[in-house]
Order: structure tokens, then sequence, then C-alpha cells
């Protein structure tokens, strides 16, 4: 028996693992690492699944080319030469543009993907690059991006300080933290709660997180913006705006003081069905000492996602929590971001045939399928996808596979044969992540405590390294042809990660290894790699401490309280107050604990249980509507019709419905045998594309109008 302590890749609580293989290296226990500096022993059933993972027959050991219509296992080299034949001479013929890209969720859990992803994609020099951001965080990139300068200056709650914890449209306790990342969050909970302190959550369901908190409102799904805005009119209103030491840092308070004036509480009350005594309450707990507001999922994928993401943080600054112990504060990772530092910019292409935005050097997936079918100069020809399965994920999904199959060409690197890649005409499979080394670039700069930890390859792979890929075919779109030198190209990336950081390249490492040795050295805690391998259970550098104003990079160097990209927006939610609530019913998402959107239906320790596919809805509404629990519904939108059961719950407000996201694993052609016997159903059939939030283009997901009628 052998043990290795890892850090777990399935979400972004980055929790420590002691996993226990045999002689055979078959993973026997999977458990918490009691000494990891961050999560202290916690595991959840993700965590525990790692094991499953690994050993799942169903991973792709060998590339797939199709073949009159059949995939088959052949080597790299001819996996290689195929894309080599075909690839190039689509960007000659049509440009670059003609290639679009989309990554997914699961790229941000690998290092390798992180940083070679970016070599490919900007080798490509395609401004059709998509990810699954713009179905989940991009309005808080731009928000944080037009205020602080940075999309990834996002503030998070310092949960272990805090005293007063406002959550809006997030769910903890299920998802382990988003945009937020914090093992062992209903310990942390507690922890509030041990301070004689109180949490609140505003949600159209009483969610787990709900059912934990002191205080739930069940607002009325897409309004929270309306509701973020009242709250903020109380504060100017009732002389209880008080930034401290962050007035002198701030541009365009009085701005913000207009702006809010016509959202008073009653003006708001009757279409969030908070009332307006009860908003008032709530603005004034917020001037408690160690409060903080967080807001995700359910603030960022509605109508008005980008002006909810930023008074989330205007909230914070308005009562002076924003970059104080117990409040909003901005996390210092181990790697830092590299290079100059630019203020951020938006739009500065958008798409070709629906006009949208590019954020953060993406356009909304939301216009994928538009670019593949509409004809012309620029039209999307090639996709290359990168761990991702839009298939299942992004609004109006069945238009978008239908898309596909228009495609001359497509590449899916990817370890499954699943709904998306079933379409590629080569499939590059990748090593498990036991087989990869790890490090949570991303997540430690969402980190509630400034932590690190490097985890090494636990067992050998019979795969190439996903860097060696992703370099392999930048070798190809780079005109080097399939035989392109992949160590010239990774000392030429660490060469250019050298000289944005003032250091000399070394030779002494390769790959991921070697551009993270970089990023530390050249960060702030004058730590290197060989310091975090000799520290396998994570290093600890402390609490979150304040950082404004050195991580400010607007243009006047100062917060931009009433930034010009979403203050346009602000007249698009005032002609809401002169709406009336409607009393049609809207669809929101939900998830399990077991479930991290569609990428990890394929374990069964992770699919056990009930049916977990099936639409809640509210007693009143079942009544109203004849249906029953246990009995299939209709679920019909403008974009779509699906069947589900019904399951009648309070858990629900009247006249919200609610079926979980990413499932629907019942199309031919996947090779995902787990998931196919637990197929439940995609409620992306019935997400609308053409619903967004202006600003980012970011897809509404929660507030979808639909019908719903017994089947």
């Amino acid at each position: 028996m052998t043990t290795a302590h890892v850090t777990c890749p399935l979400c972004e609580a980055t929790c420590g693992l002691e996993v226990t293989l045999d002689a055979n290296q078959q993973v026997t226990r999977v458990r918490g690492d009691e000494q990891d500096v961050f999560s202290r022993g916690y595991i959840c059933p993700k965590g525990a699944s790692l094991g499953a993972l690994h050993h799942d027959p169903d991973r792709l050991t060998a590339p797939l080319l199709k073949r009159d219509g059949e995939f088959v296992e052949v080597s790299w080299q001819e996996a290689y030469d195929e894309i080599a034949r075909r690839l190039p001479p689509i960007i000659e013929q049509h440009g670059r543009d003609a290639v679009a890209v989309y990554a997914g969720n699961p790229g941000v859990h690998n290092i390798a993907l992180t940083l070679y992803g970016r070599v490919l994609y900007k080798a490509l020099g395609t401004k059709n690059f998509y990810s699954a951001t713009s179905v989940d965080q991009l309005p808080k990139h731009f928000s944080a991006g037009t205020m602080f300068g940075d999309p990834l200056a996002i503030p998070v709650p310092d949960l272990d300080r805090t005293r007063h914890l406002l959550i809006l449209g997030a769910n903890p306790l299920v998802s382990n933290g988003s945009l937020m990342t914090a093992p062992d969050i209903r310990g942390r909970l507690r922890g509030i709660r041990d301070r004689s302190g109180k949490i609140v959550v505003v949600d159209p369901r009483r969610t787990r997180t709900a059912q934990f908190a002191d205080e739930h409102h069940a607002i009325r799904p897409g309004t929270d913006a309306l509701l973020l805005f009242a709250l903020v009119n109380v504060l100017f209103a009732e002389e209880l705006v008080a930034p401290g030491r962050l007035a002198e840092h701030l541009n365009g308070l009085d701005d913000v003081r207009e702006l809010a004036q016509p959202f008073t509480p009653e003006a708001v009350a009757p279409l969030t069905g908070i009332g307006a005594g009860e908003i008032r309450r709530m603005a004034r707990e917020l001037t408690s000492d160690n409060a903080v507001v967080y807001g995700r999922i359910g603030t960022t994928t509605q109508a008005f996602g980008t002006i909810a993401s930023w008074l989330v943080d205007v909230l914070n600054v308005l009562t002076g929590h924003l970059d104080t112990p117990g409040g909003a504060m901005f996390p210092l990772a181990a790697c830092q971001p590299t290079g100059n530092r630019r203020p951020f910019a938006v739009g500065r292409w958008r798409s070709r045939v629906r006009g949208l935005p590019e954020v953060v050097g993406e356009l909304p997936v939301a216009t994928l399928a538009d670019e593949i079918e509409t004809p012309g100069e620029g039209q999307v020809r090639a996709l290359i996808t990168v761990s991702g399965n839009p298939c299942l994920s992004t609004p109006n999904a069945g238009r978008l596979a239908a898309a596909l199959d228009s495609l001359d060409f497509m590449i899916s690197v990817d370890v499954y044969l699943n709904e998306t890649s079933r379409h590629a005409d080569v499939i590059l499979p990748g090593p498990s992540p036991l087989e990869r080394p790890h490090f949570d670039l991303a997540f430690y700069q969402l980190s509630i405590r400034n932590v690190a930890n490097w985890t090494p390859a636990t067992l050998p792979s019979t795969l190439p390294q996903e860097w060696e890929t992703m370099l392999r075919l930048t070798g190809i779109v780079a005109g080097q042809g399939p035989e392109a030198d992949v160590a010239a190209l990774d000392d030429f990336v660490a060469a250019d990660v050298a000289r944005r950081a003032g250091l000399e390249v070394t030779h002494d490492r390769t790959g991921p290894a070697r551009l993270v040795d970089l990023m530390l050295r050249a960060g702030p805690y004058d730590v290197t790699l060989a310091d975090l391998e000799a520290a396998p259970h994570g290093v600890d550098f402390g609490p979150l401490k304040p950082r404004i104003p050195e991580v400010l990079c607007t243009a006047s160097g100062r917060i931009e309280l009433a930034p010009g990209p979403i203050v346009a927006d602000v007249p698009r939610l005032r002609e809401e107050l002169a709406k009336t609530a409607d009393d049609g019913l809207v669809l929101i998402g939900r998830r399990h604990l077991s479930s991290n959107n569609s990428w990890m239906h394929n374990l069964a320790p992770l699919v056990r249980g009930g049916n977990r596919c099936t639409v809640q809805v509210h007693p009143a509404d079942a009544t109203r509507l004849g249906l029953t629990d246990g009995g299939l519904a209709s679920v019909t939108s403008r974009a779509g019709k699906l069947q589900v059961p019904v399951e009648v719950t309070d858990e629900v407000r009247p006249g919200v419905v609610s079926i979980p996201h990413g499932w629907g694993h019942d199309v031919d052609g996947a090779r995902t045998r787990v998931a196919r016997a637990n197929p439940g159903v995609n409620s992306n059939l019935v997400a609308d594309e053409t619903l967004l939030d202006v600003p980012s283009g970011t897809s509404v997901l929660n507030g979808i109008p639909v019908e719903v009628a017994p089947v």
C-alpha cells in the first residue's frame, strides 16, 4: 500500500485528499487529508469519487478518428496527421476566424489546459473564442474589470471573520463555494454562528444553504438587481453610507446616489416579492460590523447579471466592508499574473451575426450556433472543444448540436466520447487527474485564505500530458506541421513567461512545473516550486489582508463606483419599475452536492439514489395546473420542449419551477454507460439563447418563461 496526498481537482474548494493505492496501483480509498493546511480533512462526495474517475472504463485511452461515420482508435501520429491535413486548409482558405474554440469548465481545473490552452488559442488568432464563462460568471468579471480595472480582481467574502453574511443566488453548501474557494463551507458557516453572527439567503428556492441560514427570502427570479438597488437606496436615504478609508479611493459616489433614487423599497417590493420593511431592515443590518454581501450564479445568469454583480460590490463599498477583515477582500495568490496590467476594456470586437460584445477575450456562447449556421465571410467552419460539453451546457443545446453536424471539421480534447465530442472528427484524450500534476492557478486567486499546494502526478500515464497535446496542436496551426518540436515550443513559452516576470528562463523543469515555478518566483511570497514540493499538505500564507490601492489598475487608479459601461444599462433596469409582476411560470436551475455540471455523471458513486432530474413545482401551482407528484409534465419555452417527472414541493416559491442543469445523457453515439443509464433531462433544451444579460452577453438560465402542463 502507498499513500499520496493530492489536491482535489473536481471543484473550486481545493480540498486536500489522501489517496491509498495497492500494489497494483489500484485506488482502494480516498479520504480527506487531515493535515491539509486549508481543508483540514474535509471531503465531499465528489472528492471521494476520484478513484472511480481514475478507473472509469469509459475513459478514453487512445485517440479516436471518425471513419465512415464510426470512431476507431488510431495512433497519436495518425490523429495529428489528420488534423494537419484538414485544419490548416480551412484557415488558409477562410481565415482564422473560421475556426472557433469552446473551452469547458473542467479545463480551469487542469493546470496543463489552463496554461497551455492559452498558447494554442493565441496561435489560432481567432475572434471566435467561447467558453463556459458566458453561461456562468462573466458578469462578475465584467463588473470587477470596470470597477477595479482587472477582471480577475474579484473580492471574496472573508468567511472566517465575517459576522453577517448576505447570500444571493448561491448555494455554497451544495456547490462548495463558487468564485469563493472555501473548503468545508458548513464548518465555516457554523463559525459565523459561533461568533453570534447571522446568515441571510435570498433565493427563489429553499436550498440546503437557505435551510441552514437564519433567514430566507424567496425572491422572484431575475429581480436581484432591483433588490440590491433598493438596499443601496436605503443606505443613502437613511444616511448610512460609510465607506471609511475607501472614500479617498472612490470615483462616482454621487452618481450611484442619483442612480439609486428611483429604486425605493416600495417601488421594488411588488416585483421582487420581498416587503419594503424587510428591505429596509436588511439594508440597516449590512452596516453592522464585519458584514459582507456575496452573490453567485443565480445573480449572474439572469437578464441583469452585470448590474447585480456590480451592486454586490457597491454595497460592500458603501458599508465600508470592502477590503476589510470580515468583509469582501482581495486574495493575494502565490502565483500572480505577470506582465503589464492595463485597464480593462470590453467590446473590442463583436460577433459577426448578432453583434454581441467581446468580454475578457471571448464572445457569448449563446451565439455560437449563429456563427456556424450563417453563411458569409467569417462563418465558423471548424471547431475545437477543450474539455467542454456545450451540447448539454449551453442554451438551446439542441440547435447547437444540429449546427455541429454542419461543420467541415471538429476536434475535441476530451477524456470521454460524450454528447459533444460524438460530433468530432478527431478526439484527443488526456491522462486521469492522478496521472498529471495539479495546481489551482485560478482558484487560489479566489481563495478565502492565501494558500498554495502543488500536487505531483501520483501515477505514470501511458497518454501524453495535455500540455504536450496543446503544443502539438499549436505547432500545426502555426505552420510547423504534425512533427513540431514540442520541447522547443515549451522552451519558447517558458522564455516568454520568464521575460514577463523579469526572470531568467530555467531548464531544470518542463511543462506546467516550470511555468508554475517561474510564477511563484515572481510572486509575492518568495517561494519556489521546490518549497511547495517539500510541503505535501500545502503552504499557508495567512488570512486575507487589505490590498487597496495596490490591487487597483483602473485608468484613474481609483475604484470606479459608477463605471460607464454598467451605468449605460441602468435605464433598462429602470424600465422594470413600470411593469407589474408577471403571473407566468419561470424556470430556474439547481445543482446537487455530488454533481459538477455534466462532466461527473459517468461515475457510479455520484449518481446513486433516486431520480434527481425532476421539475420542482410549488403545491399551489401543481393544483392549478393539474400536476401530480411523480407524474410527467411537459415544459415548453420559445426554444424547445421536454418531458420531465414532477416533484411537488414547497421548496420553490409559487410561480417558479426548477430543473437541474447538465443532464440529458440519452443521445445516440456517446460512450458513457453510467450516464446513459441515468440520463435525466437536458434543461438547456428549453433555455432560450436569445435571452441575455445585455452588457456581458451572458445567457439567462434563471428566470426563463415557460409553460408547464401534465402529460
